[in-house]
């Protein structure tokens, strides 16, 4: 019997171990790149558009591809397309790199670079997704995607803390380099796990592979699709909190950059608080997703009319805890409840999902916050998510044959444990898991990459 408390389980692992190690590497990694990238692009466009753009390259072929890559996750060997994955992304912060120390004056390089990138995370996404399923099994798979969570905010802060040191004493090249090198430390830690302890997950058959036999899959699990929906509406208009913090801190809070980099750490702060919650729990069900929804939403909606930095910011703490403890529950219900024959292309489901609503949200949030204020934009999002929230609460009740869905949705919302499972896979498969252990980081790269966020393709 192991003697580490239960939010720490999933470490019982050594390949975990190993994983969450390549993890922390990852983020970091990731984080120091992309700031090394805004600050090039910045340095030779003096820009702001030109960052957007370079975010766009890189967030479009996750639009276009990330099925692709699901196909491919579900009929290949996980291990093979994850090392070819990171060898990739090795390569492409190695040319940025030598771009760096090379003094190159035109943004075109570093564009064609992103959008590369942006390429081998759509393709190697999802495997990365099966590959962290099979390192810890079904049984602590909602434990590793919590642990990730907390293991992404403390690697952001870290890749960010010491990218700020680095580039004015040495240059962005120095961050590249240091990507690259973290890269290869990654392959190291996957090919270092023993294959005797992973728990492989079967793998798509002759008439279960392709991306139109995916989408019919999705297509056809209601309740799935409300759980893509709840995400994507709760993404866009309560997640971009980039947009906001921003608006509010330049506007109503006046409170400058200070301001904003202090609502920044507290973010991150709530990141990982929620990250430990959902660590703690032995299983994340239905009710506890519903209730961080909730609890996003209405506090969303009261930081939009409550007064002073301070005020804001101790709204804030548990805005970004419920956004984490949602987001991983999200994906411990869609990947658990489903055919692990398929978990690829949920994945990249996922995937799409999480781009789009920042494709979409982001923008909108910013239109809202320049006609009728931050505060206005803040106050109607989060109406609107909470209507939505008790919308899918019904929905959802509905899609798993509850006869009074709305007295179900409402018992579900007030604490009850009733909600079953769903139906969609056969008892003797529904424990498989799906999705490695990492949650979401900047767009492209990850160890757990799903995400959200803008995250890493990593292993």
């Amino acid at each position: 019997m192991s003697r580490k408390p239960d939010m720490l389980r999933a470490l019982r692992h050594r390949n975990y171990r190993l994983w969450a190690g390549a993890d922390f590497l990852s983020v970091a990694g990731t984080w120091m790149q992309v700031l090394g990238v805004n600050w090039m692009l910045l340095s030779i466009s003096h820009s702001a558009a030109s960052l957007g753009f370079g975010l766009f390259l890189q967030s479009l072929p996750t639009m276009l591809l990330a099925f692709v890559g699901g196909s491919l996750a579900d009929r290949l060997p996980a291990r093979p397309l994850v090392l070819t994955g990171q060898t990739l992304h090795g390569l492409l912060a190695a040319v940025l790199a030598v771009l760096a120390f090379s003094g190159v004056d035109s943004v075109w390089p570093i564009y064609a670079v992103a959008l590369l990138g942006g390429m081998v995370s759509a393709l190697d996404g999802p495997s990365l997704g099966r590959f962290g399923a099979e390192v810890v099994g079904p049984e602590d798979l909602s434990n590793a995607l919590a642990l990730g969570s907390v293991i992404s905010s403390a690697g952001r802060i870290a890749g960010m803390g010491l990218a700020g040191v680095l580039i004015p004493l040495t240059g962005t090249g120095t961050l590249f380099v240091l990507n690259a090198v973290s890269f290869a430390l990654v392959m190291a830690a996957v090919l270092g796990m023993r294959g005797g302890e992973m728990h492989p997950l079967p793998r798509a058959g002759a008439g279960e592979i392709g991306i139109v036999s995916g989408l019919r899959y999705i297509g056809r699990t209601r309740w799935l699709l409300v759980l893509l929906g709840l995400a994507f509406v709760l993404g866009a208009l309560g997640r971009n909190y980039q947009v906001t913090m921003a608006a509010m801190s330049e506007g109503p809070l006046n409170a400058g950059a200070a301001g904003y980099g202090v609502l920044s750490v507290v973010f991150a702060v709530g990141a990982v608080l929620g990250g430990l919650y959902a660590a703690s729990r032995p299983s994340l069900t239905f009710r506890i997703l519903f209730a961080a929804a909730l609890l996003t939403s209405v506090g969303q909606a009261v930081s939009g009319i409550v007064p002073g930095l301070l005020g804001f910011a101790l709204v804030l703490l548990p805005i970004a805890a419920g956004a984490v403890v949602l987001d991983t529950t999200v994906s411990t219900r869609a990947q658990l409840g489903t055919e692990p024959t398929m978990r690829g292309r949920v994945l990249a489901a996922q995937t799409m999902v999480g781009a789009a609503s920042g494709a979409v949200g982001g923008p909108l949030l910013g239109v809202l916050c320049d006609t009728a204020g931050p505060r206005a934009a803040l106050l109607m999002a989060g109406l609107v998510t909470l209507a939505v929230t008790c919308g899918a609460a019904v929905l959802l009740a509905r899609c798993l044959g509850h006869r009074d869905p709305v007295a179900t949705a409402i018992t579900a919302l007030g604490g009850s444990r009733r909600v079953r499972r769903p139906e969609t896979a056969p008892r003797a498969r529904r424990s498989a898991a799906a999705r490695g252990p990492g949650p979401a980081a900047p767009a492209g790269r990850s160890v757990r990459d799903a995400r959200r966020r803008p995250r890493r393709t990593r292993a």
